[in-house]
């Protein structure tokens, strides 16, 4: 069976960098770094991710690690009349809904929809979407 695209949200993306404890799991249980299709990530995990290096004032290892998670995903750009109004649609179900969601993170949820990929996160900030608009896949917290 082939896998399925996979996006990565920007959480999955500071794990790596700071090769955590979660990272380790998500290796063990996802092999990011193996997989074909390459996994996706949407523009706006970038600029979030460059924002933090900022201001968690990540050295050079770190800073290391995420050009290299920038340059080896596949960057999905946010540019298309579709996935903007997949956006548009989101933020409306959210919003009729009770739910304010992040600017980005409304972003990465229409990338997925857009592209049909499986959303890989470690939080619960798409949950309301799931099976609605994306197919979520919650990262399980690593065993101590």
């Amino acid at each position: 069976m082939a896998t399925p695209i996979q996006i990565l949200d920007t959480n999955i993306l500071v794990h790596y960098v700071r090769e955590d404890h979660w990272w380790a799991q998500i290796g063990v249980d996802y092999q990011l770094l193996l997989v074909e299709p390459t996994p996706l990530i949407s523009i706006v995990s970038a600029g979030e991710l460059r924002s933090l290096a900022q201001q968690w004032n990540w050295g050079r290892e770190k800073r290391d690690r995420m050009e290299f998670a920038l340059g080896f995903f596949q960057m999905i750009p946010v540019d298309s009349p579709e996935q903007i109004l997949i956006y548009s649609e989101i933020d409306n179900f959210c919003l009729e809904r009770g739910r304010v969601m992040g600017k980005n993170d409304l972003w990465i949820a229409a990338t997925a929809a857009l592209t049909d990929a499986r959303l890989l996160t470690s939080d619960a900030d798409f949950e309301l979407l799931d099976g609605v608009y994306l197919n979520l896949e919650w990262v399980r917290a690593p065993e101590s």
